[in-house]
Parts: C-alpha cells; sequence; structure tokens
C-alpha cells in the first residue's frame, strides 16, 4: 500500500488520550481488605508504588556529560504515621557520627556506631513503610532490578552525604544496608596517618599499591585521603573504577575521572582494560576480585601506571598469600617474579575503639625493598614478616606494633590490643616489654 492509500489516522478523542476514561476507583472505605498472609509466612514482596515524581532527564551524550550533581529528594508515598522518613533517617545517622544504617521488614531501624549495632526507638518497619524508603533512595527502574535480582547494589547522593546502597530479600521481608560516605574527604593529617603515606602517595609514578582490610575496616576512607593528597600535589590523569562511586573527587592539580561498575562499566576487567588507552598516571581499582583482573592490573603497573586495588586480606602476608591463590599453582613462579617486580606497598588496616569514644585506624605497612622482592620471588612469605618489625626507617610497621603504639598513646586500652591483635600472644608480649 502506497503512503497515499494509507488509512488515516483516527484522532484522539478529546482530552488529548487514544484510551477510554478508565472508571473512577472506588472510595477506600468501600474497598474490600487485601487478605492477611498465611501465619508465619511473610509479607510478598510488593511492586513499586506508582511514580509521582517527573521522569528524571535523560543524560546528556558521553561528549556532553555534565559533572554528577546531587540528586534532588524524590517525590513519593510516604511512610506510616510514626514512622520516619528515610531522609531523616540518615541525617541523624550523619548528626551522631553513625557510619551504617540498617532497616528492614519487621525489625525497627537500627544503626551502627562504632563497630556496635544500636536499635533506635523507632516502630517495627511495615511495607508500605519500607516501600517508601526505597522510592527515596532508588529510581524505579533500581526497584524493579531489585525484585528481579533479590539483590541490589548501588549509591544515592542526598547532598549533604552520599551512601552506598544494598538491598537485600531475607526469610521476614526485603531489607536495606546504607553504608555514609562523607561529603567531606578527610585528609591524610585528619586521620592521623603514618607519615609513609606520604611518600607511598608521591614517591612513586609506577607500580601497585595495594591496600587491604576486612569490611568495614575504613580502606575506602584512606585510598580517599591518599587520592586526594595525589590530586593536591601531583599533575595526573587518574581514573578511578568503582562498584560502586563512594567519594567523589573534583579535579584540583590532577584530572580526575570516576566509573562505575554496572553504569558507566559492565566490568572490573573492561574498564580496567580500557583504562590503558585512556593516558592514565593513576588507575584506582575499587577491588581486585579475581585473577582476570590481577593480570591486567599488574600489566599496566608494570607498563609506566601507577595502580592503587583493594582486597578483602587481614594483613601484608597474607594478601600475598591471597593474590597468589588466584593463579593455579604452575603459573605462580612467573607471578611472584611479576608481582615482585610491580609491587610498592601493601597497606593492611583494621579499626579499633578509642578511650575518647572514637575509633583509630592501626596497619601493617609493607614497603617492597631489595630484600622483601626476593623473599617474594623465592616464596619466603614467612621471613617478610621480620623484615617489617625490623625496617622502621623504610616506614613498615606491624599490626602489633602499631597497637602498642596506640596503647602507649593512651588511645586505647590493653583489653582492646589484645583483642585486635592477630597474634595476642605476640602482643601480651609487647604490652610486657619482652619485644
Amino acid at each position: 500500500m502506497t503512503q497515499s492509500q494509507r488509512p488515516p489516522v483516527p484522532p484522539p478523542p478529546p482530552g488529548g488520550s487514544r484510551r477510554p476514561p478508565r472508571p473512577p476507583a472506588p472510595p477506600k472505605s468501600q474497598r474490600p481488605p487485601a487478605a492477611p498472609p498465611p501465619p508465619g509466612q511473610r509479607p510478598p514482596a510488593a511492586p513499586p508504588p506508582p511514580a509521582q515524581r517527573a521522569a528524571p532527564a535523560q543524560r546528556p551524550p558521553a561528549a556532553q556529560a555534565a559533572p554528577a550533581q546531587a540528586a534532588t529528594p524524590r517525590r513519593g508515598p510516604k511512610p506510616s504515621p510514626g514512622h520516619p522518613t528515610m531522609r531523616e533517617i540518615i541525617e541523624r545517622a550523619e548528626k551522631e557520627g553513625y557510619s551504617d544504617v540498617h532497616v528492614g521488614v519487621g525489625e525497627i531501624p537500627r544503626y551502627r556506631a562504632r563497630g556496635d549495632i544500636e536499635p533506635t526507638e523507632w516502630p517495627v518497619t511495615d511495607l508500605d513503610t519500607f516501600m517508601s524508603w526505597m522510592q527515596e533512595l532508588m529510581s524505579d527502574e533500581e526497584i524493579r532490578q531489585f525484585q528481579e535480582n533479590l539483590d541490589f547494589d548501588g549509591a544515592a547522593d542526598l547532598g549533604f552525604v552520599r551512601v552506598r546502597i544494598n538491598a537485600f530479600d531475607t526469610l521476614a521481608g526485603p531489607a536495606i544496608v546504607l553504608r555514609l560516605i562523607g561529603a567531606e574527604i578527610l585528609t591524610l593529617e585528619q586521620l592521623r596517618l603514618p607519615e609513609v603515606f606520604k611518600s607511598i602517595s608521591l614517591d612513586y609514578h609506577k607500580g601497585l599499591i595495594l591496600v587491604t582490610g576486612p569490611t568495614g575496616s575504613g580502606k575506602s576512607t584512606t585510598m580517599a585521603a591518599m587520592i586526594d593528597y595525589i590530586n593536591r600535589n601531583k599533575a595526573y590523569h587518574i581514573i578511578t573504577i568503582e562498584d560502586p562511586v563512594e567519594f567523589v573527587h573534583k579535579s584540583k592539580k590532577s584530572l580526575i575521572k570516576h566509573r562505575e561498575v554496572g553504569t558507566h562499566t559492565h566490568k572490573f576487567f573492561n574498564a580496567l582494560k580500557a583504562a590503558l588507552r585512556e593516558d592514565p598516571d593513576l588507575i584506582l581499582v575499587g577491588e581486585i576480585r579475581d585473577k582476570d583482573t590481577m593480570n591486567i592490573a599488574l600489566k599496566a603497573a608494570s607498563t609506566g601506571h601507577l595502580v592503587m586495588g583493594t582486597l578483602h586480606t587481614n594483613s601484608a602476608v597474607k594478601t600475598i598469600e591471597r593474590v597468589m591463590g588466584m593463579f593455579p599453582p604452575a603459573e605462580q613462579p612467573a607471578f611472584r617474579v611479576a608481582l615482585a617486580e610491580s609491587l610498592v606497598s601493601i597497606v593492611a588496616q583494621g579499626l579499633c575503639k578509642t578511650t575518647d569514644g572514637k575509633r583509630a585506624a592501626f596497619h601493617d605497612i609493607l614497603i617492597a625493598t631489595d630484600a622483601v622482592k626476593e623473599y617474594v620471588i623465592q616464596g619466603k612469605l614467612d621471613e617478610i614478616t621480620d623484615v617489617m618489625l625490623r625496617s622502621e626507617f623504610d616506614g613498615m610497621t606491624t599490626m602489633n606494633k602499631a597497637l602498642f603504639e596506640l596503647y602507649q598513646e593512651g588511645r586505647i586500652t590493653e583489653e582492646i590490643a589484645l583483642d585486635k591483635s592477630p597474634t595476642p600472644n605476640e602482643m601480651a608480649q609487647f604490652l610486657r616489654g619482652r619485644v
């Protein structure tokens, strides 16, 4: 049928819509009550409430992308009477210095305060309230992703603070944990980190720097302080690859670009491989998770780039064991040589409560001296700890020595020093003056 023969499109009915008008819903008082769930069964995950806000503006093309700005509060359904909004919960956490927020259906909201979970006076969360909180933090598309996958990782910028979001399903119903990321990036001086962190940040133009520790040990805060120090003192091109982006840096002396896995790239490996063609001086990898990512990180470090990454390990020596364990035994000798050639430093970090009610960091700090590199090549990892104990002049230390210094300064108690020590027997000898 030619264009002149096509039937004309019928005009829309009055009002501008082609759909017939929907009959009005009966008043709430006339609607039949929803059937309660069977005894002992958690409430089903509800679909997201209808969006009551304007659709977000489309992102401009990559070549003309505008700088990231703080998200404006989203309009949506309100919590049930007696329940706070999510913004109120987060504002209180920020004001009181809490690190995490825990909310979930069937539970009262709780905070993590200096390592401990603390309850609040707010009532038990119902499903309607929880869904209103999700609407405050997440877009409808992100909520749909969560309902399809039963897990979601992301981040939101509330202006006064950024939060890292993890939503997950449980026996009682859906839940969310939020990690607060301060809008202000603390400096190395404010964190009272050892002076060797400055030389690690500035004295090397290529190589691999690993910052490790368990979840919640402050790795991201320490790395952000190091990046900030470089940003203020070096004319570098810095690319960060994170899942999700946590601390957002503004370009100062350096040019900084942030990439988020899942939003700006599909995988750490893809972004890290592409970064080699983007003229970087420093590449920050949020987490080195597998053999492929480790290989490309080593390649970048050996070809004139400085690479910083994190792992979840508890000590410097265990970090070497962990990355070696990513490779089959037949490949480990060649990997040890590559690691020794590229390694700059490994910093393993922990946090402990201080006597003034705050928290302090303590570290294993390993600097890749010639002796350390030789032991790595030979696989004599037990010898590396002895080198760290004897090499204070190089800036090295162990967690026990760091804890003992905090104890001598009166910042922690003897009980905390023993509790946080990776080797309490050695720590006890430090405390008795035998080491």
